[in-house]
């Protein structure tokens, strides 16, 4: 029986080169709905609508074409379970075993300003996101691809013969994390457009408390906060009245910490167990561990100067050695998930230490946008929180990072993106250390960030927000011993900056994304 591939796809590119690979390379046949049935047929490559296969026609002006039965019968049956088999059979459906669909243009559909409501409405993908799910689950049987340039790696692997486990996992992470961020585009949309229908800003936003003082004492604040999201929503268990700053500086210390997961329940996969020093709004020292403790010790120990009257975020609960921890210095904040019961007897020893309990579930809650003031105005944008995927990334030089390496400039591009421009983070082993922030040359923050590190810079590897303008970085770099660079790219001098690394023997990767924060 030849097999059979499902596609559906917005996005058109590359769709003919896959259909007549399938067709003529590989005996497939097509099943296919709307637009790319009649884009199929133009070009004279046979396909089956879905209405017909299904012999169910499109309703609700397309609203429904693929939710049916043949169609999600035959993605989701388990090849090995002959209750499955056997519906099959008496059904009269087909095994798929190929889904290749992409959504609507939601994103697209609203980065017009003008858009209406019910024009975005009609933009949510409902069955593309069904049969997106329904392939990934299934994925030991199915095949799922989401992005045009997934084909040709599909193509290649199934020239090879089956198509390995390992790679049907990928393409279904992949599907999942489609359909996860389209959702959020959906949310995310949904909460601005609604909140533009509000008069005023201060006006969605209940007041929270005056507060003592703005940033200098001569300056008069207010804190507004939604009561149940962010931090309007943390517990404060002990220590002084909060002040702007502290504020400032918990928030900058919680957007860190969470790149390694917050809690158990957070939207992010829980990784390793974070500790974050924050002074002034700039990390001094990350660190990450299997133990909450030690996370802390190798935190504090990237810059114990600067980790004086810091603020402390934690993305596990605070436990009985953590806490011992944290009394050896003078801190104005910790925030953490959770403090248990010891930890908050140890801790109140220190009783102006103020101590605030967030959960992830407010945090989750939360509104996705940055909002910023200027002068009669503000200014919204999205948060940079988007996550690292470091299979986007490009190696540039000749040498390949080496298994540790790869983690630490992971880590590293982790912790870069919450420092002021111009940013440097230099780091080994899951510690950072030495961080340059807020230069206005990109070479004065590495001799910084250098210099921090010193002798424990050897082997290490040091992460960019932004691109190299010139090569004077590398050649910094590589007197201090490091062995790995990892950077946005896209420099009219890139190649300066290549052979630099090739001549010092430095791995060198692009991200192709840059991550300024003023």
């Amino acid at each position: 029986m030849a097999p059979i591939a499902l596609l559906s796809v917005s996005d058109k590119q590359g769709l003919l080169p896959l259909a007549k690979a399938l067709t003529l390379d590989h005996g497939y046949q097509l099943i296919s709905s709307g637009g790319t049935a009649k884009t199929l047929a133009r070009e004279g490559i046979s396909v089956t609508r879905v209405a017909d296969y299904t012999g169910a026609p499109e309703i609700l002006g397309g609203r429904v074409k693929t939710l049916h039965p043949r169609v999600h019968g035959g993605i989701l049956a388990n090849s090995k379970n002959s209750s499955h088999l056997q519906d099959l059979r008496e059904q009269n459906i087909k095994k798929i075993d190929l889904v290749v669909v992409n959504l609507y243009p939601f994103k697209e559909t609203v980065a017009n300003p003008n858009v209406s409501w019910t024009n975005a409405i009609e933009n949510i993908d409902i069955g593309g996101p069904a049969m997106v799910r329904a392939a990934a689950k299934n994925h030991s049987d199915v095949v799922i691809l989401t992005r045009p340039d997934q084909y040709d790696y599909f193509l290649e692997a199934l020239q090879a013969g089956p198509i390995p486990d390992k790679i049907r996992q990928e393409f279904a992470l992949e599907a999942f994390a489609h359909t996860a961020a389209y959702d959020i585009a959906i949310r995310n949309w949904m909460a601005e457009f609604m909140q533009k229908k509000e008069s005023s800003w201060l006006h969605t936003l209940p007041l929270k408390q005056k507060l003592r003082y703005g940033e200098n004492p001569h300056q008069s604040a207010t804190w507004y906060s939604s009561k149940g999201k962010g931090w309007g929503a943390a517990t404060q268990l002990q220590g002084k009245e909060l002040s702007t700053n502290n504020l400032l500086d918990l928030e900058a210390a919680l957007s860190t910490v969470r790149e390694f997961g917050y809690g158990e329940s957070d939207e992010r996969p829980f990784q390793k167990k974070a500790a974050v020093v924050i002074k002034h709004t700039n990390p001094c020292g990350v660190a990450i561990s299997d133990c909450s403790t030690h996370a802390l010790d190798r935190a504090l120990e990237a810059d114990r100067i600067s980790a004086f009257g810091g603020i402390v975020a934690l993305n596990s609960p605070v436990n009985a050695n953590t806490a011992k921890l944290l009394t050896n210095i003078f801190l104005e904040c910790i925030v953490a998930p959770l403090f248990e019961q010891e930890a908050l007897e140890i801790l109140s020893s220190k009783s102006n230490l103020r101590l605030l309990k967030l959960t992830p579930e407010a945090l989750n809650h939360a509104d996705r946008n940055n909002i910023r003031s200027i002068l009669g105005g503000i200014l919204v944008q999205d948060q940079d929180d988007q996550v690292i995927d470091p299979n986007n990334w490009k190696l540039a030089t000749k040498r390949s990072p080496k298994d540790q390496e790869k983690e630490d400039l992971t880590f590293a591009w982790s912790v870069v993106r919450h420092i002021r421009s111009n940013a440097i983070v230099v780091a080994k082993s899951g510690q950072s250390l030495g961080i340059g922030a807020g230069q206005m040359n990109r070479v004065g923050s590495a001799k910084i960030a250098l210099n921090a590190a010193g002798k424990k810079a050897q082997d290490a590897v040091l992460a960019s927000d932004g691109f190299f303008p010139f090569n004077d970085t590398v050649r910094l770099a590589g007197e201090y011993g490091v062995k790995a660079i990892i950077q946005p790219g896209g420099s009219i001098r890139d190649a300066d900056s290549i052979a630099a690394c090739d001549d010092l023997g430095i791995t060198m990767l692009f991200t192709g994304v840059r991550h300024f924060l003023h």
